[in-house]
């Protein structure tokens, strides 16, 4: 599975949420597919992010790349730090979830 192709398809065709806040609340009330977090997300972010989620059973994928990576393959112009899923959409992104 390329990567990059199914979550650029995921922010074309499905509902996505970007940011450590957005991702934050997601994993906190259960309301995430997955979430996708860049290798290089800041800590304090990352570790709320990761409890929420556990505690919530969201599923947590963290992107081999960095914010600079993950927002080339959203393809926006600005850092993307972290990638909420709440439909995927045509993609298979919900894949991943699943390894």
């Amino acid at each position: 599975m390329d990567l990059n192709k199914q979550i650029n398809m995921a922010v074309k065709t499905g509902k996505i949420k970007l940011g450590c806040s957005e991702a934050t609340d997601a994993a906190k009330t259960g309301k995430a597919r997955l979430i996708i977090i860049a290798s290089n997300c800041p800590e304090p972010q990352k570790s709320s992010i990761l409890y929420n989620a556990k505690l919530s059973e969201v599923p947590v994928y963290v992107y081999s790349g960095t914010s600079m990576d993950l927002s080339a393959a959203c393809e926006k112009p600005f850092l993307v730090a972290a990638l909420t899923v709440k439909e995927p959409g045509d993609s298979e992104i919900l894949k991943l979830a699943e390894s």
